[in-house]
């Protein structure tokens, strides 16, 4: 709120918050949501475009390569791949969350191989998945999984929980969401400390307690604000407690004035 009024960094005494860098609180302020938010727009019309917009969005991931593609381009698998290796500011993915192999049809696809080959192929399967789940992103995410066995799915979930803010009646935003490796621990002691029987349940009692303390919030929390908030929550005592430092991309400098 003082750095929103334009008054002078720091502004705040806590350590952490000085020097770590954190997402806001609502995702779709973040600079990154932004960017694949804008990528996919001009296919939000069009439900297989704008399912294969996201899927590639959430396995680049990278703002500065979305900023520069048309996703028009998806539709060209050799030009987009070209865009991607030669054209677009390297590197042309991002790192943030982990992007392991794809597997479909007995063969693995590396993040280039998803977004160049595989995706054009699978759009119905992942529209078919999608429509069948009725709204529930974790069946969603589970039906589509069940055929990718990625290690990690929480690329499936992201491009997912976009979904949602284009398409509501589709992929509900009120869905039950998984609970991501960066965010358990936190939803762990948050469970327990609410009294809560699931994460879930814990999310929601999130929801009811906004309302009770911070009335004047924009928009009401659903359950992946929870979710993504338990990770930036994680992360803060991941600062306090020396597994994650202040240096490299995790360290945040203010803007020039």
């Amino acid at each position: 709120m003082r750095r929103e009024a334009g008054e002078p960094p720091p502004w705040t005494e806590d350590p952490v918050f000085r020097q770590g860098r954190f997402l806001n609180v609502f995702r779709e302020d973040d600079p990154g949501t932004k960017a694949v938010l804008s990528f996919a727009e001009p296919v939000k019309e069009s439900m297989p475009d704008l399912i294969h917009g996201l899927f590639f969005a959430r396995w680049c991931n990278q703002a500065s390569t979305l900023h520069a593609l048309d996703v028009a381009l998806l539709k060209d698998g050799e030009k987009l791949g070209h865009a991607l290796l030669h054209e677009v500011e390297q590197p042309w993915q991002s790192e943030v969350y982990p992007v392991v192999p794809v597997h479909w049809e007995g063969r693995a696809y590396d993040r280039l191989e998803a977004c160049v080959e595989l995706f054009p192929k699978v759009t119905p399967f992942l529209e078919s998945c999608i429509r069948e789940a009725q709204g529930n992103v974790m069946a969603a995410n589970d039906a589509i999984n069940a055929r990718f066995a990625m290690t990690n799915d929480f690329p499936i979930f992201m491009a997912l929980v976009d979904l949602a803010l284009f398409r509501p009646e589709l992929m509900h935003p009120e869905s039950p969401v998984p609970s991501g490796i960066g965010a358990a621990p936190f939803l762990d002691l948050l469970q327990a400390h609410l009294g809560c029987a699931s994460h879930q349940e814990a999310a929601e009692r999130m929801i009811e307690l906004q309302g009770e303390r911070w009335p004047e919030a924009k928009r009401r929390f659903t359950p992946i604000d929870v979710e993504y908030l338990s990770c930036e929550c994680r992360k803060y005592y991941s600062y306090v407690n020396g597994t994650k430092r202040f240096e490299g991309k995790n360290r945040f400098e203010p803007p020039a004035a």
